[in-house]
């Protein structure tokens, strides 16, 4: 049989067949010798093969094979660094929601989530949260970061999770396609999804206090289908996002402003750092590039802060 992947819980996996059905699988041993240092072979929206078995009273699936995938978003895990993780497959568009407060987003996460999902072919449309809490300075500031990354090429909504602002336009965008939504703990993925479809009724926490921010209430990824014709995926909160198989001299192609530039670089393997006759660096003499943006770079390519922690990171 084949179906897709709609839940993944580290050893089991509900798969919804093509016939509409769910069915509770797992997974082959030979999977986790085949090389795969994913911590999940297998992740959401996976199409797989399976074969049905009865255990008992139960009708259990067998995972046997998994078709290529279109795209997937992969980062680094944080507690086990050697290790990636894939958070979910065969996406169509992506919204990263970012927050300035309760919890901040910094910069530098943005570029990294960004710099993956063009390196592994996923659309990303960036989802400035809470503009209902903030006063008029903070809102200037989304407007300045919403202006930076749209001059990048990105399509960027304020929105209130809330109150609903601006809800309408990311259900535009979704109608058709599989969505998935990212983000730290706390930023409001769940608050949206529950504005967008009621009947999901998904639980959320308060922020922290203490540390100002989210609590996870979303423990794994999982997929849902919408009666208006979209699908979403919901996923646990990241906190740090690590960049996995990127070599040094790939990384500028994953920033489309620097990649437009890169013919006019004196030199063809030119890293954008101290080479004479960058086009990278003039650009950034002229303001024509953001110092945010190529400070994210230069992390990128020196490798500090490797896993961007939220909490561990103070930021551009």
């Amino acid at each position: 049989m084949q179906g897709t992947v709609y839940k993944s819980t580290g050893s089991w996996y509900i798969v919804k067949a093509t016939d509409g059905g769910f069915y509770e699988c797992r997974i082959k041993g030979k999977f986790r010798i085949r090389g795969i240092k994913s911590t999940n072979p297998v992740a959401v929206g996976d199409v797989v093969r399976f074969d049905v078995e009865q255990v008992g009273d139960e009708t259990v699936g067998v995972i046997t094979e998994i078709d290529d995938r279109k795209n997937y978003i992969i980062r680094k895990s944080v507690k086990l660094s050697k290790q990636t993780h894939i958070i979910a497959a065969n996406i169509d568009l992506v919204f990263l929601m970012v927050t300035l407060k309760k919890p901040k987003t910094f910069t530098g996460f943005i570029d990294r989530f960004l710099a993956t999902s063009e390196a592994y072919d996923v659309p990303v449309v960036l989802l400035f949260n809470k503009i209902d809490i903030y006063d008029e300075d903070e809102l200037d500031e989304v407007r300045y970061l919403a202006a930076l990354y749209r001059d990048i090429g990105y399509t960027c909504l304020g929105i209130s999770a809330k109150t609903g602002k601006n809800v309408d336009k990311v259900k535009a965008l979704m109608k058709g396609k599989t969505s998935m939504f990212s983000g730290h703990s706390g930023v409001g993925k769940t608050t949206l999804l529950n504005f967008i479809e009621p009947a999901l009724e998904l639980k959320t926490a308060q922020i922290s206090e203490q540390h100002l921010q989210g609590q996870h209430t979303t423990t794994f990824a999982e997929m849902y289908d919408l009666d208006w014709g979209a699908r979403i995926i919901d996923t646990p909160g990241i906190k740090g996002f690590g960049l996995v198989d990127m070599e040094k001299n790939e990384i500028g192609d994953y920033f489309p402003e620097f990649f437009a530039l890169k013919a006019h670089c004196k030199f063809n393997n030119c890293l954008h750092l101290d080479e004479p006759g960058c086009a990278v660096k003039e650009a950034l003499d002229k303001d024509e590039l953001a110092w945010s943006r190529y400070k994210s770079y230069v992390a990128m390519v020196t490798g500090e802060e490797d896993t961007y922690r939220m909490d561990n990171y103070e930021g551009v």
